[in-house]
């Protein structure tokens, strides 16, 4: 471990791996984990249940397992657990969990750009990366591989997809189901998103399947239930369809507006969705 003594504050009994450089004027708490390889940077605050994985970043100005920002936190033993290989720019602040769940969780191979809030009790998957000024409230819960553009804001409990890719400044008040696009106000449907799953060595053949199965659920202008009835008539079985409709089924604050499209007056208009 390397550190410059004197100017950085790490408490004696934190646990810290082989191959750690942190810098000035950083302060480590005692009850923290730190994995091999990992680089600090100056001015960076840790502290109390964070467990950080191997080979991460952490830029200047972070604040990491910081209390919950909930008023029913009462200082119960909880964690912040950060996985392998994460990126973690500058002043990107991230709470632990409550008593609820116990535990905020971001997933290995994620980069947090600035400015990132990460509340109490998310998970985030592996691979996800959350642009600029992204801010997620209490209980949210991001699959693996989802993107989200700078300054996008999401709703306590509310669930992200897979592969999704979320347009910047978008407010994200509902459920956003795999391998979508989502964009405009209030947040739509705007296709699937093809350039997200060919980087990802998706089939021509899969992107197809996964595209059949959203133009009938946002696309026809059918209530959610009439689209689950017509995706399990008309398409064939795969994992794809089982995890959409699944996901569907299980949206507990709703899904995100179907299809929009410009209007002859030049205004959006939208499917019918319930």
């Amino acid at each position: 471990m390397s550190y410059a003594s004197g100017l950085t504050v790490i408490h004696p009994k934190a646990q810290i791996g082989e191959n750690v450089i942190i810098g000035p004027f950083t302060v480590i708490e005692e009850d923290v984990v730190i994995g091999n390889n990992c680089w600090i940077g100056n001015n960076v605050t840790i502290l109390n249940g964070a467990r950080i994985g191997e080979n991460c970043k952490i830029f200047p100005g972070a604040v990491v397992s910081a209390i919950p920002q909930d008023l029913k936190y009462k200082g119960e033993p909880t964690t912040l657990e950060i996985g392998n290989n994460v990126i973690v720019r500058e002043c990107c602040t991230l709470n632990r969990g409550t008593i609820e769940a116990g535990r905020t969780v971001i997933g290995d191979g994620c980069l947090l750009m600035a400015y990132v809030h990460v509340a109490h009790d998310c998970v985030i998957g592996r691979g996800c990366i959350l642009a600029n000024n992204v801010t997620l409230a209490g209980h949210i819960e991001i699959d693996n591989f989802a993107r989200l553009g700078g300054m996008v804001a999401v709703h306590q409990f509310v669930r992200i997809g897979g592969h999704v890719m979320i347009g910047g400044g978008s407010l994200v008040r509902k459920d956003v189901p795999p391998y979508v696009m989502a964009a405009r106000e209030p947040l739509s449907y705007a296709g699937i998103n093809r350039v997200g799953l060919h980087r990802a060595k998706f089939s021509r053949e899969d992107t197809h399947h996964i595209e059949d199965i959203y133009r009938i659920l946002f696309v026809r202008g059918l209530s959610t239930n009439q689209a689950i009835k017509s995706i399990q008539a008309e398409i064939k079985p795969s994992p794809y369809r089982e995890e959409i409709v699944g996901f569907v089924r299980e949206a507990k604050r709703g899904l995100m507006k179907g299809f929009r499209s410009l209007n002859s007056n030049g205004r959006f208009g939208e499917a019918a969705m319930d």
